[in-house]
């Protein structure tokens, strides 16, 4: 589970201005992808309604999870994870889009993001096993490890995709939100809106300008489950930006604390100090995907892959009682800042 981001989005002139010329705000939110979205638009050709951009957004939503969604058993993933089978399967291009980006990324981060994780998220209890149970022994890990790594279990060539291994499969939930807020991103450009915001369970993309013809202010959460507070806000526009973090999803067994964030390469969730990492990005798909990955990977190396990737990043480690932020310089070269 991904961190809500808490938009901080500046608000409209008061009411009763003479010659107030602030172009019209629509707002709608809805409920997908076991999570919430949340859409602005400022200045929308005439005639647009609320209605016409929920029509918009859902329209595209079902979709995006018709294709993508672990949830619906009759869904596209779904579909191939249930087909015990080695033969090579013809996907859908949109398919075939993710999972591609998710090779790339898989590549670059030296195998710290994998979509082939659900054996091992699973095992430690946060799939269909509950908290509770008996830590995972090394064997068992080793034992799900035979079926995790796309690399080496997964062949996509084009929209050609075929397993290795029949009971190998695949779980985009990692990317998929990124992917769908894009895609809603796309339809309103279509439609002549180029200034907006749109999120999914804290991934999003901005456009253009908000309605006080300003970049878009973005509150990033402190890692702490005690509070939901801001801990910085920063100005972007037309970039996406997702933030992954340890700190919603975890269990306490026995003093030790083991969060969600599992290193596909231990098989064992993560130890080090980095609470959350948000990134900045192209496209919301590419942040949704680098900000899980860069997680697992911790800020000690992160920046560095980032880099290489071409990737903004914003880091927040532990320290003791406090938390550290630490940014990139393509982070702040990307961002203006709120105090």
């Amino acid at each position: 589970m991904r961190p809500a981001l808490l938009l901080a989005v500046a608000t409209l002139p008061l009411a009763g201005c003479l010659f107030d010329d602030t172009p019209e705000t629509l707002k709608i939110s809805g409920k997908t992808m076991g999570t919430t979205y949340n859409l602005t638009v400022v200045d929308a050709p005439d005639g647009t309604t609320k209605d016409d951009l929920v029509d918009r957004v859902e329209t595209v939503l079902a979709d995006v999870n018709g294709k993508m969604s672990n949830w619906d058993p009759n869904s596209e993933v779904s579909l191939f994870n249930a087909a015990l089978s080695t033969e090579a399967v013809t996907v859908s291009a949109p398919f075939a889009q993710v999972l591609s980006a998710a090779n790339d990324i898989h590549q670059l981060s030296g195998g710290k993001f994998d979509v082939t994780l659900a054996p091992l998220i699973d095992l430690w209890g946060f799939g269909a096993k509950k908290p509770g149970d008996p830590i995972p022994s090394d064997a068992e890990i080793a034992q799900a490890l035979q079926s995790v790594g796309q690399s080496t279990l997964l062949e996509l060539d084009g929209t050609t995709l075929r397993k290795l291994q029949p009971e190998v499969s695949v779980n985009l939930s990692a990317i998929a939100k990124g992917y769908g807020v894009d895609q809603i991103a796309a339809a309103l450009r279509a439609e002549g809106i180029d200034r907006y915001l749109v999120e999914i369970g804290g991934d999003l993309a901005t456009g253009g300008l908000n309605a006080e013809d300003s970049p878009w202010s973005i509150g990033i959460e402190r890692p702490d489950t005690a509070s939901r507070t801001v801990e910085e806000i920063v100005l972007i526009s037309d970039k996406g930006l997702a933030t992954s973090g340890d700190y919603r999803n975890y269990f306490e067994q026995d003093g030790v604390r083991y969060s969600h964030i599992i290193d596909p390469t231990t098989g064992k969730p993560v130890i080090h100090q980095t609470a959350s990492i948000t990134v900045i990005a192209d496209t919301a798909m590419m942040a949704d995907a680098w900000a899980t990955a860069l997680l697992v990977v911790g800020s000690e190396t992160a920046f560095d892959i980032a880099e290489q990737a071409g990737v903004a990043v914003l880091a927040i480690d532990r320290n003791n009682d406090q938390f550290v932020t630490r940014t990139s310089p393509a982070f702040d070269a990307l961002v203006g800042t709120k105090d």
